[in-house]
């Protein structure tokens, strides 16, 4: 069994082609890709030289993701990336990704974890006062949200057990749900 807190070793050959070390077999990017989106980190190096290519190939799946429409980057992002190597800024640069990066997991982290105390806290109501007309639907959209927002991520918390799937929700409760969304769209334009 191979240890999955070490990072999975790729070796590439003179031909270029990609060697998982742990399966003995040959891989490409869109796997390297699938390695790292499931948590693990990857190492590649160049078989003959020694030399570490991992952040070659790591620059080489975003722009392939980024050409193909997936784009995480926004533009002006690219351009201040662009700006940053000729500038005095750079060394600040990579710390800054770094920490944005950290917080920005560390943040997916909590939320996990909170998620899975706690799924859905119910929308708060003051005594005495009749129910609001449209609580539920917004109760149900930030439910929609929250699945929505957490379906591509991956198990965090002990206590997630993974989004909810789409067995778990009725053609009714769907329904309902598109209706209500629906519903409020026609309302948000309304008011724009």
């Amino acid at each position: 069994m191979a240890d999955t807190n070490a990072p999975l070793l790729i070796k590439r050959y003179a031909s270029r082609r990609l060697y998982n070390t742990e399966t003995s077999d040959y891989v490409t990017l869109e796997d390297i890709s699938r390695f790292i989106r499931a948590g693990r980190e990857v190492q590649i190096v160049d078989l003959k030289s020694g030399d570490d290519l991992t952040r070659q190939y790591l620059l080489q799946i975003i722009a392939e993701n980024e050409s193909k429409g997936e784009s995480v980057l926004p533009l002006g992002v690219l351009t201040d990336l662009v700006r940053s190597y000729t500038t005095e800024v750079q060394s600040v640069v990579p710390q800054f990704l770094a920490m944005s990066f950290d917080m920005l997991r560390d943040g997916q982290a909590k939320m996990m974890e909170n998620l899975g105390k706690n799924p859905m806290p119910a929308m708060p109501t003051l005594a005495g006062l009749p129910t609001m007309p449209g609580l539920e639907a917004m109760q149900a959209q930030q439910e929609a949200f929250l699945k929505a927002m957490t379906s591509g991520l991956p198990a965090m918390g002990k206590n997630w057990s993974g989004p909810a799937s789409d067995a778990d929700e009725s053609p009714e409760d769907l329904a309902t749900i598109k209706k209500q969304l629906a519903e409020l769209q026609a309302k948000l334009s309304k008011l724009s």
